[in-house]
């Protein structure tokens, strides 16, 4: 089989398709907000993003389960929220999560603001009982009072909900992290290794770029999960959302930067290692079976995506 892959992709180079592989793909903008403009915005999300006053025992922030030295994650397969108990459904990572269509696996928050919003409330995870008793918490911190009036200068009552998700949402959008895949798609021939480059034209050629396409690579569709073979789970995935029996079993894709970094890895956070979610995903979405050498080369390309910072 690896022989015939192997002649394919050869045909397909002598007809043009490999020099435009990367057609799929864009590069990562320098930035998606003014970070000058916005700095007091910035540095009120970051703060409240960081701070575990947030939840209703003072225990979980948004940075326990989205560490931000850890890309973003906490390498569980799901999160423990502020009383032990955990949820459905892998953590995904909040880098780069401001260029997908939507948040969560099941996308029922429009963007970061909505996202960050929900959690604070969730009686699993940060458990506070409303809006009104995190407003009446925040109110009593005297630097929440400063830097709220800073952020919100036009506002006569900075300190209210909705204004939280805002500066959250303002940091998480400062957290774009540009990789060695971006410096070859903006075309640096020498970014990427001889293994990186094989992975990215077999990923391509696999049609993985179906789904996984665009700046994210990912997060801009939904889609089944066991498109060629059935995959077990009893998660409703975005029927939850919508209602549509359509949807049952569908989930976003997920962006691919710095996925060697954030196992494990599906909605379930079953899958504990890079070769077996390359294994799993062609066998159940693509109908392939695929050898160790395409899986060993895909990772490579994959670890290209990683931040250089």
């Amino acid at each position: 089989m690896q022989i015939i892959f192997l002649l394919l992709l050869l045909m397909a180079s002598s007809y043009g398709y490999a020099q435009n592989y990367t057609q799929s793909f864009e590069p990562l903008p320098v930035s998606i907000i003014d970070e000058t403009k916005n700095v007091a915005l910035i540095a009120l999300g970051k703060k409240l993003y960081l701070d575990p006053r947030l939840s209703i025992d003072d225990t979980i922030s948004c940075n326990s389960c989205h560490q931000l030295d850890n890309f973003g994650v906490d390498n569980q397969p799901t999160s423990p929220g502020h009383d032990g108990r955990r949820g459905g459904r892998n953590a995904p990572t909040t880098f780069n999560a401001a260029l997908q269509i939507a948040q969560f696996w099941d996308g029922r928050a429009r963007n970061v603001e909505e996202q960050a919003l929900s959690q604070i409330l969730n009686p699993i995870e940060m458990g506070m009982a409303n809006e009104e008793a995190v407003i009446s918490k925040l109110k009593k911190i005297d630097e929440y009072q400063t830097m709220f009036a800073e952020a919100f200068k036009d506002e006569k009552d900075p300190i209210q909900y909705k204004n939280i998700g805002k500066a959250i949402g303002a940091f998480e959008r400062t957290l774009i992290t540009p990789s060695r895949f971006d410096d070859f798609l903006r075309g640096d021939e020498n970014a990427l290794n001889a293994a990186e480059k094989r992975g990215l034209k077999k990923f391509v050629y696999m049609r993985c770029s179906n789904c996984h396409h665009g700046i994210a690579i990912g997060g801009n569709s939904y889609k089944k999960i066991g498109l060629f073979e059935p995959y077990e789970t009893s998660d409703l995935g975005r029927y939850e959302v919508t209602g549509l029996e359509a949807d049952k079993g569908v989930f976003k894709v997920p962006g691919l930067r710095n996925v060697a970094k954030t196992a494990p890895y599906f909605h379930d956070g079953s899958v504990a290692t890079l070769d077996e979610a390359i294994k799993k995903m062609a066998r159940y979405q693509l109908g392939r079976d695929v050898d160790p050498s395409f899986i060993k080369d895909v990772k490579a390309f994959l670890g290209s995506l990683t931040s250089k910072q």
